[in-house]
């Protein structure tokens, strides 16, 4: 086997000459232009430089004229001029050095005639340059004329000089951001520094049009801003940090109308550039990522720095509503509706993008002003929570809110504003049951048990379902779809805690202002409520009806809590409702036309529960005594609600056909007479009357009403003479008050217009006076139509006594 034969060492200028030599043989060897001379060629060619040559200078002289020819006469008068003016004498004081001249290598080619006159003016008029502390910018032209511009430098003593610094400038680079913005900036400082002349007295008309002129350029300059971040929100970042500086306005009569044009851009912008989901940044230090993933990334640092800053100035200015005990410093107004203004932008932020990063801080915010003194701004929190609650898809958002709620209430010891547990209400609550809920939990620790006793699984298998739900969830996050569990369990939790207010409330403040509202939310949640506390709740309930100074509303609410709670899974309970019968008979007089009108609504959903879905189970006294005290509500009602009654006696009519006996006239078979004065529907004897109150609701103003009356007193025909339309007959009572309600001033049908009708002849004179004079003068001005002031003395009334 031969052996590998390693390889030839050759020296460097061997294999240069082989080079060389290969090259010059295929021709292809470049051939030095500038050789290095040796000092006697040098010597004889300095020799013969010394002596003159004619022909060399002839064409010397006739290339320089070619090129003269070849230069424009406007540049060669422009040259003239400045070497005769010595324009360049500026150039003296600047030392150059090699990248600035490269710099001024490229100019442009084209020079106007104006450039011309404005680089002449520029190097005449600016003085010497202070490299050291002014540096001169390029001169703009406005309107009114040349503005020199110059920035200031704080340089120390250790730093090298401006001029000596070496700037390269990478022409192929593109820029990052373009900074037109902070042109105009500049541009619109330096104008506007110098509107008014401290120096000279000033009238108030001037104060007023500077002020103006002033407004004028921060509006332009806010509006350019914010129009550049929503252009291209990735490339203008900085104009965040500018539009915040100009909330700390140094001119104080500008301060709060500036503050607030860029706060409620601000708002409008960061409602439009705000992402729909959570901004996590991790640590990619060690890892390389593509430029569009750091773009992303810087883009997103920038926008959540901003967005605090903006979060911290907001509660900074809504920190004036609050005022504290033993802080005598009284806000002004101004500064009360910048407050104002803050709150709202925070309330809108927080409904617009509940899921963003800092919401808690919103939440954590925004919920203690739903107890402020001022109404106005616990509407404005209110409305903002309640539109959070409905349009929450999730639950987490309103799991948050309602824990913040419930701190507050204790933390007041039940001390609060309505407007607290009034937002509990617009909660998407209504389909959670907490009794399927444990029936669910127990099925599943029972299945689990079952399960483990079958597998028995070893560590390892059990490292591995971990493993398999913890992917399994990130699949999920992954789809973007809602989490039905997660959100079950959000709920659920939230129901949790309203109950316990609820609950909080009825047992240590029964007597409290928030017993309303907190009996109108059990009254909506009952039948979330738990099968175990049933017997509880309605215990509690009826002390308080019956202990307790409650108002109409108050009654109402608890007695619909009751029936609410027995109409669904109570119905198992043995309980009799009946004092609650007499406690709803004897509240039904107490709404009327006027202020406890808006108490119907609970009167008919409560009538429905106790009287309609409970018909089985009440005596005929009991139906009879509800139908008649009906019937004398509805004359005491407006028209939507007078509808809604006799609705509601018709439906009655239709389920007991013995209530027909109340139609008819006759009393005279019967057990007694009829009290309508007793607070017991069972013993009023109500089977003795009649309704006439439907002779009366026929000739009642709204046509409607007369056709109902009309109906019911027929005994509810479906067809033939006295038969409704079918689109009222398909609606419920509280149907028909909300389709009949006359809130919003529309009258429905609408009123025709009344007829022109003649006025009647004036009837004969039949007047019989004593007196003849005055008998017959009386007639005579009653048919002239004249009047006339009748002089008494005229007539002899003594004669005819």
């Amino acid at each position: 086997m031969p052996l590998k034969r390693g390889k030839i060492r050759m020296s460097t200028v061997k294999r240069s000459n082989l080079r060389h030599t290969k090259l010059s043989k295929q021709g292809k060897l470049k051939q030095r232009r500038h050789k290095k001379k040796s000092a006697v060629l040098h010597k004889r060619n300095n020799d013969v430089q010394c002596k003159p040559n004619p022909v060399e200078e002839e064409e010397e002289s006739d290339h320089g004229e070619e090129l003269l020819q070849m230069v424009e006469k406007d540049d060669i008068d422009f040259l003239q001029n400045a070497v005769a003016s010595h324009s360049y004498s500026l150039l003296n004081h600047i030392r150059f050095t090699e990248n600035k001249q490269k710099d001024h290598k490229r100019k442009r080619d084209t020079v106007e005639e104006d450039g011309m006159n404005v680089e002449k003016h520029y190097e005449e008029s600016v003085p010497e340059l202070e490299p050291k502390r002014t540096k001169h910018l390029l001169p703009i032209k406005t309107k009114r004329g040349l503005l020199y511009r110059s920035v200031a430098e704080d340089l120390s003593e250790d730093e090298p000089e401006p001029a000596k610094v070496e700037v390269i400038e990478n022409i192929d680079s593109k820029p990052e951001e373009t900074d037109s913005d902070a042109e105009l900036e500049n541009e619109l400082k330096v104008v506007g520094s110098d509107l008014i002349d401290p120096s000279r007295p000033v009238s108030t008309a001037e104060l007023l049009a500077s002020r103006e002129e002033a407004l004028r350029k921060r509006r332009l300059l806010i509006g350019v801003l914010a129009s550049g971040l929503l252009e291209n929100p990735q490339m203008k970042t900085k104009n965040f940090k500018r539009l915040l500086d100009m909330m700390n306005e140094q001119a104080a009569e500008l301060r709060i109308t500036v503050c607030k044009l860029v706060t409620v851009s601000l708002l409008e912008v960061f409602k439009d550039v705000i992402p729909s989901y959570q901004i996590k940044h991790q640590d990619n230090s060690g890892v390389k990522l593509k430029k569009e993933t750091l773009k992303l990334q810087g883009f997103e640092k920038a926008l959540l720095s901003s967005y605090k800053i903006y979060l911290q100035r907001m509660e900074k200015l809504v920190s004036v509503l609050n005022n504290k005990h033993g802080n005598s410093k009284v806000a002004s107004q101004q500064s009360l509706r910048l407050g104002e203004l803050a709150l709202t932008c925070m309330c809108d932020l927080l409904v617009a993008h509940p899921y963003f990063n800092y919401s808690h801080n919103l939440v954590q915010m925004l919920v203690p002003y739903l107890n402020h003194p001022l109404l106005s701004v616990r509407q404005l929190c209110a409305n903002s929570i309640c539109t959070v609650f409905r349009n929450d898809k999730r639950g987490e958002i309103s799991l948050e809110i309602v824990r913040h709620i419930n701190r507050l209430v204790k933390s007041r010891s039940h001390s609060v504003h309505s407007e607290v547990l009034n937002v509990l209400l617009s909660l998407r609550i209504k389909e959670i049951n907490l009794e399927k809920e444990k029936e669910y939990e127990l099925k599943q620790k029972t299945f689990m048990k079952h399960k483990q006793k079958l597998l028995a699984m070893s560590k390892k298998e059990r490292k591995r379902s971990k493993k398999l739900e913890a992917l399994e969830k990130e699949l999920l996050e992954t789809k973007a779809e809602e989490n039905k569990q997660a959100k079950q369990q959000h709920l659920t939790e939230v129901t949790k805690l309203v109950f316990t207010i609820y609950f909080r409330v009825l047992k240590k403040a029964p007597s409290s202002k928030i017993l309303s509202i907190t009996l109108e939310g059990l009254a909506c949640y009952a039948h979330c409520i738990n099968l175990e506390f049933y017997q509880d709740i309605v215990n509690v309930l009826n002390q308080l009806l019956e202990h307790e100074q409650l108002g109409c509303r108050e009654q109402l609410h608890c007695i619909q809590t009751v029936f609410t709670i027995l109409s669904g899974q109570g119905e198992v309970l043995n309980i009799d409702p009946f004092r609650f019968y007499v406690h709803l008979y004897r509240n039904l007089l107490s709404v009327h036309a006027g202020v406890s009108h808006k108490d119907l609504p609970t009167v008919l959903k409560t009538l429905d529960l106790a009287v309609i879905q409970r018909h089985k189970r009440l005596s005929q006294q009991r139906i009879f005594s509800f139908t008649k005290r009906l019937a004398t509500l509805a004359l005491q009602l407006l028209h939507n609600g007078s509808i809604s009654c006799l609705g509601m006696i018709r439906t009655i009519i239709q389920v007991h056909r013995s209530v027909d006996i109340l139609l008819d006239p006759d009393s005279s078979v019967g057990q007694g007479m009829y009290f309508p004065e007793l607070d017991d529907p069972e013993y009023c004897n109500a089977s003795n009357t009649a309704l006439w109150e439907l002779i009366a609701l026929q000739r009642h103003y709204h046509p409607t009403v007369r056709k109902f009356a009309h109906n019911v007193l027929l005994s509810v025909p479906a067809t033939g003479d006295g038969c409704l339309a079918p689109e009222l007959t398909k609606l419920s009572a509280e149907e028909l008050y909300n389709e009949f309600n006359p809130s919003e001033m529309a009258f429905q049908p609408p009123v025709p217009v009344p007829k022109k009708v003649e006025p009647k002849a004036k009837p004969p004179f039949n007047f019989c006076f004593r007196n003849e004079a005055l008998s017959s003068y009386v007639k005579k001005v009653s048919e002239s139509n004249v009047e006339e002031t009748v002089d008494f003395s005229l007539f002899n009334f003594n004669a005819n006594i």
